[in-house]
C-alpha cells in the first residue's frame, strides 16, 4: 500500500450550524460548518419554520404575464 497517501484525521472535529450550535464530530476536516442541525431542523424540533417566500408566487404570475404581452 502507497504511504502517505490518504488524508489527516481528526477524532476531535467540530461542527458548527448556522443556529449556533456546535457539536463534536470525526471528520477529515478539522472544522465543518453546516446550513441546519438537528438542534433547528423542524423535524427534528417538531416546529414549522416560515421561509421568506411571501411574493414570490405573485412576482412569476406577474413576468409569466407580462412575457404573454
Amino acid at each position: 500500500m502507497k504511504k502517505d497517501i490518504h488524508p489527516d484525521f481528526y477524532e476531535k472535529a467540530t461542527a458548527t450550524c448556522a443556529c449556533g450550535a456546535s457539536f463534536p464530530i470525526s471528520s477529515t476536516k478539522e472544522k465543518i460548518e453546516v446550513e441546519i442541525c438537528s438542534a433547528c431542523h423542524p423535524f427534528f424540533t417538531g416546529e414549522t419554520k416560515v421561509l421568506d417566500s411571501a411574493g414570490r408566487v405573485e412576482k412569476f404570475k406577474a413576468r409569466r404575464a407580462a412575457a404573454k404581452k
